[in-house]
């Protein structure tokens, strides 16, 4: 992007500010067109739970290996005694104005599912609805090509799909995977006293929140977009480490969401004794109160399983529910194998990988230390 001309007369007055990129056409920014944008648009997980309360589970037979049961990442069905499939899908509105990113940064989300599942993405179908006469058609092929560029640097070729006219622009995929039966990852499992290891900063959300008021700054938009478009590669090995019991990726529920859902899966109280690793320039924007209307209905629907100090800062409090697009995985690990797991998060790129806190026994919970 640094070879891109720029055409926002708000950001030309104030160089630091990322600046939308000049297009050819006269398409209006992608996220204009959009009520949310990336994981944000996620129902909340309390408006989830009461839409499908009267929906019954798939019937379960004996090769159905894993279902919604415990709102994990993803199905997975046993095809042999070797190789099972893990199927899962992902799609939302734009949560950046660049077509290409968009595409980059849906396909990287979609994928980390598979991931999460201790899966190896296999392909791939494309989900695309657009507001057709409101963007281009060079638009449109753009967001499909920064999905295909992910998808086919996963080794998950995009090898069909479905589209339709929306009223606003939405993107994602069908992403398929394999994974030996006996090599699944679950968010059920958790055992008291494993160590809990977030892979990804917090605060993409309040990135986004930002980036629409013109008030994000470019580094952090790069920050921003390298963070959502890194593929959770290490959940692919993270079998391998030994004594990983339980993983999720953090995206739209927050981390706090994503907890709890840890933590009601496997019968088991958390305990965050550290800071998550937070991106810098989000926390001094939540600080300044910038968030988004996400962490509020996330907040609602986890706050009555939540201890936290009666001083907490609020600020913090928006960032742990902030929903994260592209997010990190969350692994609970037992403690004699944390300096592997760091270490395998670290081979795969990702630097920020770090240890927030535990798990006890107890009803499920999560306590603020």
């Amino acid at each position: 992007m640094d070879d891109q001309q720029w055409n926002c007369d708000y950001c030309l007055s104030r160089p630091n500010l990322y600046q939308r990129p000049m297009t050819t056409t006269a398409d209006p920014p992608l996220t204009s067109l959009a009520h949310g944008g990336g994981c944000g648009c996620k129902l909340a997980p309390n408006v989830l739970a009461e839409i499908l309360a009267r929906t019954p589970l798939a019937v379960a037979g004996p090769d159905l290996l894993v279902d919604a049961a415990t709102s994990d990442d993803a199905a997975v069905y046993r095809v042999s005694n070797d190789a099972a499939i893990v199927a899962t899908t992902d799609f939302f509105m734009p949560i950046v104005d660049d077509p290409f990113e968009f595409g980059r940064i849906a396909a990287t989300n979609a994928l980390s599912d598979v991931y999460a599942m201790g899966g190896r993405p296999i392909f791939s179908l494309a989900l695309l609805g657009m507001p057709i006469g409101k963007l281009s058609v060079e638009t449109i092929q753009r967001i499909l090509e920064g999905g295909r560029q992910v998808a086919e640097a996963a080794g998950a070729p995009i090898a069909g799909g479905h589209s339709i006219d929306s009223v606003e622009p939405i993107y994602g995929l069908v992403a398929l995977g394999l994974v030996h039966p006996d090599r699944i990852l679950r968010n059920k499992g958790a055992a008291p006293g494993d160590v809990l290891i977030l892979g990804k900063p917090l605060g993409i959300g309040i990135f986004s929140a930002a980036l629409k008021r013109g008030i994000l700054d470019a580094a952090s938009y790069r920050d921003m977009i390298v963070s959502t478009t890194r593929l959770n590669t290490p959940g692919a090995e993270l079998f391998d480490i030994g004594g990983v019991h339980a993983v999720t990726d953090v995206t739209g529920f927050g981390l706090l969401g994503h907890l709890s859902e840890i933590c009601r899966a496997s019968g088991v109280a958390a305990v965050i004794d550290r800071l998550a690793p937070i991106f810098q320039a989000a926390e001094a924007l939540a600080r300044d109160g910038v968030k988004t209307g996400a962490s509020a209905r996330n907040w609602a629907s986890v706050s009555a399983m939540v201890e936290a100090p009666s001083d907490w800062p609020p600020h913090l409090r928006d960032l742990y529910c902030d929903p994260q697009t592209s997010g990190g995985l969350l692994v609970s690990v037992a403690p004699n194998r944390v300096d592997a797991l760091l270490e395998l998060f670290h081979r795969h790129g990702h630097h920020d990988a770090a240890v927030i806190g535990r798990v006890e026994a107890g009803s499920p919970r999560i306590s603020i230390a």
